[in-house]
Order: C-alpha cells, then sequence, then structure tokens
C-alpha cells in the first residue's frame, strides 16, 4: 500500500529516494569493482529463517538513500542478535495464534500514535490501519500459495528495482544484516518459514564485493 505522505509524482519519488545520487554512485562501482560491483536498490536474496544478527548503528545509520554503498571500517562488526520486534509479535499473534489485527493490540498502538501525534507510520485513521493490515492478509495468503514473496517489480507503485523492499546490510563475511524497512513482510516470511525472498541491498562491505558474497546473494 503506497505511503501516504510519497510524493505523488514519479519524479518527485525518484528525488525522494535520491535517484540521481545513486545513478553516480552505479557508475563509480563499477570503474571501481568491475561489471559485478554493487547496484543501488538492487535485489538479492535471502534465506529469512538463517538470519541472525541486526545491525546495531553506532556512529550512523545507513538508509535507502545510502543503497549499493560500498562502505569500509568496522561497521559491520557492530551486530546484535536479531531481535523480537513488535511487528514480529504482531505478525505471530494474528497468523499462528488466529488473532484478531485488532485482539493483537497493534489498532490501539496506531491510534494512540495517531491521538499523540496525528499519524502513525503514515496512517491518519482507523480506515487508513485496518487497510494496511488487510493489506497484510493479502501478503500472507499470497505467499503461502508461492512459496516467496513477490519482488516490488510486481507490486503496485514500483519505482525502480528492489527500492522499499526488506533492507539488509552485507558485512565483510557475507552476512545480511537485517536493519529497517519491511518489518512485517519479513516477519510473514519467518512466520511461514520461506526458503528464499527478495531484498534490498542496503550498504556492503568492499571485503563481501572482493569475496564474491555479492554474486551468490544475487541467486534466486
Amino acid at each position: 500500500m503506497p505511503h501516504p505522505d510519497q510524493p505523488k509524482t514519479r519524479l518527485g519519488r525518484q528525488l525522494a529516494a535520491g535517484v540521481p545520487q545513486k545513478v553516480v554512485r552505479d557508475v563509480w562501482n563499477r570503474f571501481r569493482y568491475g561489471p559485478g560491483a554493487p547496484l543501488s536498490d538492487e535485489r538479492i536474496y535471502i534465506s529469512p529463517c538463517d538470519i541472525k544478527f541486526a545491525h546495531r548503528a553506532v556512529d550512523r545509520a545507513y538508509r535507502r538513500r545510502e543503497s549499493g554503498m560500498v562502505v569500509a571500517g568496522d561497521w559491520d562488526q557492530s551486530r546484535e542478535p536479531l531481535p523480537e520486534t513488535r511487528a514480529a509479535r504482531v505478525i505471530h499473534d494474528h497468523f499462528v495464534k488466529g488473532m484478531s489485527w485488532a485482539e493483537t493490540g497493534i489498532v490501539d498502538y496506531h491510534l494512540g500514535k495517531i491521538a499523540e501525534k496525528g499519524i502513525s507510520e503514515g496512517a491518519r485513521t482507523l480506515e487508513e490501519i485496518m487497510a494496511r493490515y488487510e493489506d497484510l492478509d493479502r501478503v500472507y495468503e499470497d505467499a503461502q500459495k508461492t512459496g516467496t514473496l513477490r519482488p516490488r517489480s510486481e507490486l503496485p507503485g514500483h519505482l525502480r528495482r528492489e527500492y522499499e523492499g526488506i533492507f539488509f546490510h552485507i558485512a565483510r563475511d557475507g552476512e545480511p544484516l537485517r536493519t529497517g524497512g519491511g518489518r512485517n513482510r519479513f516477519a510473514i516470511a519467518r512466520v511461514l518459514k520461506l526458503p528464499k525472498i527478495p531484498a534490498q541491498l542496503g550498504i556492503i562491505h568492499p571485503e563481501a564485493v572482493r569475496a564474491g558474497y555479492l554474486e551468490q546473494l544475487r541467486r534466486p
């Protein structure tokens, strides 16, 4: 479901996503690392149930605008065991325990945020909240049938490559480190124990590029 606050025109969305800077980054990466260089917003494939760590941002948090950036240093050593998130609990309660969305407490959570700030994760009304979670019902049903999640290119509002997909940074040892973005879909993938799902590349360590880990992650 499109975010209510995202720019309405395609050009506006491209600018908000940092596409012009990403095009320059892609050219520079290719110059440095050759034809197999990382691409901004590119699609990689991960095994959701094998993910063990999340990236713990210390100096800075890398966002979707930095997708495809090759970053040296020890940022990838700052990791923590994959946390139990609110999204994971809610998804489990709804799809495994059979609780309604309201019974999981997530509707009241968003209504409380709206009462406090006027908005909660893009939603401003109860109707917008329920539309979001009804959409997740459809995502679950589709994934259950197909055995995977659909890539962003097959979804409404697609912008480029795997932009807005489930977001991962890649450490020097090839370990995908979970970071923000796509938490509900990631939780659905883990509940269903899907073997592989598409994800959006975040930043990547140069040692991972040189070792060929990215090539492995590109395989469906």
